[in-house]
């Protein structure tokens, strides 16, 4: 296995992103007869390509997401999946699994005229590159993962059943607020019941329970504009919660729950960089150094004092650096 290195914020000078940039080209994708998805591209239309593969499922992506590559070296690509962001039709269940996603990265590779990229993504974006790369190895330059997520059921029962509820109770006392005590055995099944019905109100409701879930944990210290998001924007956390629950009553649609790690041999020669915050409670650390284990290529990252977000200091710093690392590949 690659060397493990550790991240410490006080012993070292932490990388930021790169400043702010703008598109040079938007556009829509029409990826099957109900989705359209749209994308961007930045940077140098010159440079090596880079796909941002975002979180969630239903996450979108923001603008500064943009900012993780160096943008006079990189063709940075990045797009919204099936129901998410700005594609249509928004919050979109049909049609919207896991291996329409992966075919979708392929069509927008062939659409923008690629022959390999370097794939990076976080949270859900880990998954769905981790899926994408073992389904088609030979487009893949590199993988630069964080915050490892291997779509397995004890990840899911961790984070929405039991496990980090022991470690924010006053943030999942609220997240169980819209479901009454007879259905908790199962708060997956129940939110998805609530987030797919005819009720609007109860949807919203559910959504916003969800997604504020999600954002109150995301970070070492809560960051109140990440709560504010879910709660401010309807449109986001309704997408975000219903295809996130759509997803994960389905076992993320794998063939096996250990499915993603049991193919890693699929990707054994392609380099990569795997950044995973130590006390993450999203997608804890056991997942990053279970695929560490099976890919002998994927440089682990601990980063001491973070949790699950890409915005924390310390994981910026290792992803900037990944980005750098391959910039000439």
């Amino acid at each position: 296995m690659s060397p493990i290195n550790t991240t410490t914020e006080e012993t070292k000078q932490l990388r930021d992103l790169y400043p702010e940039i703008q598109p040079y080209k938007t556009g829509m994708l029409k990826v099957s007869e109900i989705h359209t998805l749209y994308y961007e591209e930045v940077g140098n239309p010159s440079g090596k390509p880079v796909v941002f593969v975002h979180g969630g499922p239903g996450g979108g992506s923001v603008s500064s997401d943009r900012q993780f590559f160096d943008p006079e070296a990189y063709r940075i690509i990045l797009y919204h999946q099936r129901g998410a962001g700005d594609s249509t039709p928004h919050a979109c269940l049909e049609e919207n699994t896991t291996w329409d996603l992966v075919e979708d990265l392929e069509k927008l590779r062939k659409h923008v005229n690629v022959d390999k990229w370097v794939v990076f993504g976080g949270s859900w974006g880990s998954s769905l590159s981790l899926a994408y790369a073992e389904t088609h190895p030979e487009r893949v330059k590199a993988l630069i993962l964080r915050g490892i997520f291997c779509c397995r059921r004890k990840e899911l029962l961790w984070f929405y059943q039991e496990g980090a509820s022991m470690i924010f109770p006053d943030a999942w006392d609220k997240y169980l607020e819209p479901i009454p005590v007879g259905e908790r055995g199962d708060l997956m099944s129940a939110y998805h019941r609530r987030l797919t019905g005819n009720n609007e109100e109860e949807k919203l409701k559910a959504a916003t329970a969800w997604s504020v879930w999600e954002m109150a944990t995301s970070r070492l210290y809560v960051d109140p504009a990440s709560i504010a998001r879910a709660t401010d924007d309807a449109k986001f956390a309704v997408a975000f919660a219903r295809i996130e629950a759509h997803y994960f009553v389905n076992g993320a649609f794998m063939n096996d729950d250990e499915q993603l790690l049991k193919n890693a041999d699929k990707i054994k020669d392609i380099p990569g960089v795997i950044v995973q915050g130590r006390y993450d409670v999203v997608c804890p650390a056991r997942s990053a150094w279970d695929l560490h284990k099976v890919w002998p290529k994927g440089e682990l990252h601990f980063v001491d004092a973070a949790g699950h977000s890409r915005k924390e200091p310390g994981i910026i710093h290792q992803l900037v650096i990944a980005t750098d690392k391959f910039r000439d590949l």
